[in-house]
This record gives C-alpha cells, sequence and structure tokens, in this order.
C-alpha cells in the first residue's frame, strides 16, 4: 500500500477550520470593533506595551505562531482543492507551491517572533 501525504494536510485544514471558525470572529469582534469604539473593555486593555508584553512571552509566541500557521495551512488546502472543483487540475509542482507558501508564512512569522525578543 502506497503512503500517503494527505493526513497531514487535512489535519491542518481540519484545525485551522475549527480555529478559523471560533477564534477569528472573536479576534475580529475584539480588535475591529470593540476596541476602536472602547465598549466593554479598558482603554488601556489593547495597549502597544500589553500586546507586545504579550508577544514576548513564550506561551504568547506560541498561541500566535499557532494562529497565524493554522490560518495559513486551512487557506491554502481550501484554495488548492477549491482550483480542483472548478476543473483547474493543478499537479505536484502547484502542490508544492501551495504548501510551501504556507510553510514560508509560518516560519517568516516564527522568525518574526523571535526577532520581538523575549
Amino acid at each position: 500500500m502506497k503512503r500517503s501525504h494527505e493526513p497531514i494536510f487535512w489535519s491542518l485544514f481540519g484545525a485551522g477550520g475549527v480555529l478559523s471558525a471560533l477564534v477569528a470572529p472573536i479576534l475580529i469582534f475584539i480588535t475591529g470593533i470593540i476596541a476602536p469604539i472602547g465598549l466593554w473593555m479598558p482603554e488601556q486593555a489593547l495597549a502597544y506595551s500589553r500586546v507586545l508584553g504579550f508577544a514576548q512571552h513564550g506561551f504568547g509566541k506560541l498561541i500566535i505562531l499557532a494562529v497565524i500557521s493554522l490560518f495559513l495551512f486551512h487557506a491554502v488546502h481550501r484554495i488548492y482543492h477549491g482550483l480542483h472543483d472548478i476543473g483547474v487540475h493543478a499537479g505536484t509542482g502547484a502542490m508544492v507551491a501551495a504548501y510551501g507558501s504556507a510553510a514560508l508564512g509560518t516560519l517568516i512569522a516564527a522568525w518574526l517572533l523571535l526577532a520581538v525578543g523575549f
């Protein structure tokens, strides 16, 4: 039986889908509506120093990296299989480019998070 790489990509897709369905609306609501208007939150809740402190903490870095990485892999998987559904049968090169771009985005996010410091 031939081994497949599909379970890895489907698990990243599933995890990214769950995360984007549960976390993304709340992130958009808090950072795009609630914080700018100033409802239900103190003014300094999302101040630069507090957000920087979160990004400099090891657990904060892990959360930020997981959110970015899983969102990227979910989006790439959806686009790649969406192309197949509309009749664009991309080959192995397109798959490598698509998932490679998500991996590159993850590496860039990790590098930038490390550049923020501890």
